[in-house]
């Protein structure tokens, strides 16, 4: 069985304070993104994950995908083997959360293919276990997010108007580091708004808290964000703790321009992927 794993752009990233549990609170609006890695799913004597295309950083046998099978496994011990193919096409550590849609596709397709019947609330508390950003992956339509990101609100943005042109200069950016680079004060507005906005407003009023100190430390992202801008973007912002960038383009521009070695996709937007 075959199934697709897409990734996200963060519209708005705001961190509202620090949890005791040592996480963050934040608030943020998810859009999903139709660019898919691709997960295959064979019968199997043993268990294994194959790895192509993209790297992804780490030891293979810590992929978030092995994860989700583990963690089905302490639940339900006769879950059988199986052979897990990933096909990497989305970089990793680009704050487009393909991590996190690759550990929640695993338990969308492990439900499906072990015939478990999971419920989606089922679902949503083994994705959390496996990630903040991974509960989104499970409803994968427009969200207005609290919490670690898992408390989750379907919104209604519909922004298939418009095309995303997404943009990353391969640099990995670590989010523990991310995290303890930012400082107060955390913003007050907000991003519940984003739905009585008009797009062309969006660049006054919706900000990533990341931006400022993922800029200072790579001026190539910034720059990033002003050529998309300067390409007639209506919107543009660094999405989750960065490197790629996205700009929202009513008129697709002729010419980009970003180095080759850039990983660069055009997606006409469409309100959810379910």
């Amino acid at each position: 069985m075959i199934f697709f794993s897409n990734c996200k752009v963060n519209i708005g990233l705001h961190v509202t304070g620090k949890r005791p549990d040592g996480f963050h609170n934040l608030e943020t609006i998810f859009y999903p993104l139709p660019v898919y890695d691709v997960l295959e799913l064979l019968p199997a004597a043993t268990t294994h994950l194959h790895l192509y295309g993209l790297p992804i950083p780490g030891n293979k046998e810590n992929n978030i995908i092995l994860k989700a099978y583990q963690l089905l496994k302490k639940d339900f011990p006769a879950l059988p083997a199986v052979q897990l193919h990933l096909l990497k096409n989305i970089p990793a550590g680009a704050g487009l959360g393909a991590g996190s849609a690759n550990g929640a596709t695993a338990l969308l397709a492990l439900n499906a293919f072990c015939g478990l019947e999971l419920s989606q609330k089922q679902l949503l508390k083994y994705a959390l276990a496996l990630g903040s950003d991974c509960p989104f992956f499970i409803i994968n339509q427009p969200c207005y997010a609290t919490g670690r990101g898992e408390e989750l609100t379907p919104v209604t943005l519909d922004l298939k108007n418009y095309t995303l042109v997404a943009v990353n200069p391969g640099i990995h950016i670590s989010t523990p580091w991310a995290f303890s680079h930012l400082t107060p004060p955390f913003p007050v507005q907000s991003l519940k708004l984003i739905e009585q906005l008009p797009v062309d407003q969006w660049g006054k009023n919706i900000t990533n808290d990341f931006e400022t100190i993922i800029f200072a430390e790579y001026p190539e992202i910034k720059v990033i964000k002003e050529q998309l801008l300067g390409k007639g973007a209506v919107f543009a912002l660094m999405t989750g703790t960065g490197s790629t960038v996205y700009g929202l383009f009513e008129n697709i521009p002729q010419q980009l321009d970003f180095p080759e070695n850039y990983f660069v996709k055009t997606v006409p937007l469409q309100p959810d992927l379910k």
